[in-house]
């Protein structure tokens, strides 16, 4: 038997309506607040991942899956989904008409490496981001719209991470003071920050090595070393978090994985996945457009892992299978197609409907239409639709009436509504 490639998975019921409900609360509450959606490729150029996420990250050394195609043009499955939202915004000019864009996709990514809790090779994000605003009520907006989407999803046990990374102005300065400290604890260090701190020393900062993160407890903090006006957009960013009451942690070490962020970065983090305690995460990167060939365009944007975020609200409440909302039992074979009648006659009213061409008892398929979970049981015999009646089984309470076959559709309607129906007769199940 062919089996999965490991690291990938499939996606099953319940799981998938769980991730379909996750997936319409997201598109309803982005587009509240103005963002559109765009569908992207998964196939890109490797040029375009090396040159914005940073040929020194571990993602481009190590996790890209790339791969020369017959013509030799090198291409990679896209790890991330913001570069590809940067690309498309560029090619196809969106900032000529009007440079102000919030967009957002929902999409398989992948990256090699190692499987674990909530961690796949092909994983899936929620991506929105923000083009030609450079105020920080657009960081802090967007820092509100995540921790409102993870309310509307009832993920609790959330807090909100947020640092600064300063600009090009004083990020510099920074970084040799950081590299300095660091050759002063190389000893200590991992062989992954020992090959990072000279191109990405901010990485050093953001390791999960229990020495690293002793070695770095005294290291020069970023925060301390703002120019005025990093230190003026931040403050601003706490004040807008501060005044809607949002619970959140200044976080020193946040640096995020990816070189092209700038000032505001921020997570939202739980504890209920151990060291991957990242649920979503983003930041700014105003200069990330003009360094892909586009204009001089700032940007913020977020992505949320989603097999991360299924796990969470797993842990708090499995998703249960959906069930159609009635089940009919075919007594017959003039009553089988009736029941296939009924059944896309009330799928035109976008009400759930199943039955069973097997032909088995009545005692059969009760106890199919119990396995289903189905609500409502509409028993029909040949005899039954020759007298134009078919019986109606509240499964919860147990009642069953008859009623009439031309009135089924409205009175089921109404059941399933929780509308009172219609009188029809009761009878002793």
């Amino acid at each position: 038997m062919i089996q999965l490639i490991r690291g990938f998975k499939d996606i099953l019921q319940p799981e998938a309506s769980l991730w379909q409900h996750i997936e319409n609360e997201a598109r309803r509450l982005f587009e509240s607040h103005g963002y559109r959606e765009i569908r992207l490729p998964i196939l890109e150029k490797t040029e375009l991942f090396a040159r914005s996420i940073g040929e020194t990250t571990d993602i481009v050394e190590k996790e890209m899956y790339t791969f020369a195609d017959r013509s030799g043009d090198h291409l990679t499955l896209r790890p991330e989904a913001t570069a590809s939202v940067v690309r498309a915004y560029i090619q196809h000019k969106l900032s000529g008409t009007e440079p102000i864009r919030k967009l957002y996709t929902i999409g398989p990514m992948f990256r090699r490496e190692r499987p674990q809790k909530g961690r796949y090779r092909q994983f899936y994000q929620i991506d929105a981001e923000v083009f030609g605003i450079s105020s920080p009520y657009a960081d802090a907006q967007m820092i509100l719209m995540l921790a409102k989407l993870m309310e509307r999803l009832g993920v609790t046990g959330i807090s909100a991470h947020i640092n600064s990374l300063g600009c090009p102005e004083c990020r510099p300065l920074y970084r040799e003071n950081l590299k300095a400290f660091i050759h002063q604890h190389t000893e200590e260090l991992c062989e992954d920050c020992l090959r990072r701190k000279d191109k990405n020393p901010l990485r050093v900062l953001d390791c999960k090595n229990e020495s690293c993160r002793k070695a770095m407890t005294e290291a020069p903090e970023l925060l301390d070393q703002l120019c005025t006006a990093c230190a003026d957009h931040f403050a601003l960013v706490r004040r807008e978090l501060d005044r809607r009451n949002l619970d959140y942690k200044i976080n020193k070490r946040l640096v995020r994985g990816l070189d092209y962020y700038t000032r505001t970065a921020f997570e939202l983090q739980t504890d209920m996945l151990g060291a991957q305690s990242a649920v979503a995460g983003g930041g700014r990167y105003d200069g990330l457009v003009k360094t892909l060939g586009g204009p001089d365009i700032p940007a913020i944007g977020f992505a949320i892992g989603f097999d991360r975020l299924v796990e969470v609200i797993t842990q708090a409440k499995p998703p249960e299978t959906p069930a159609p909302s009635v089940f009919f039992i075919p007594l017959g074979e003039s009553a089988m197609e009736k029941a296939f009648d009924f059944c896309l006659q009330l799928a035109e009213k976008s009400i759930e409907a199943d039955t069973d061409y097997s032909g088995r008892s009545l005692k059969a398929l009760m106890k199919r239409a119990d396995r289903l979970a189905a609500p409502f049981v509409v028993i029909m015999g040949d005899s039954e639709l020759q007298a134009g009646e078919v019986s109606l089984k509240n499964m919860a309470t147990g009642e069953q009436r008859p009623v009439p076959l031309d009135s089924l559709v409205e009175i089921l309607s109404l059941e399933i509504s929780g509308q009172e129906a219609p009188e029809s007769g009761t009878q002793d199940p």
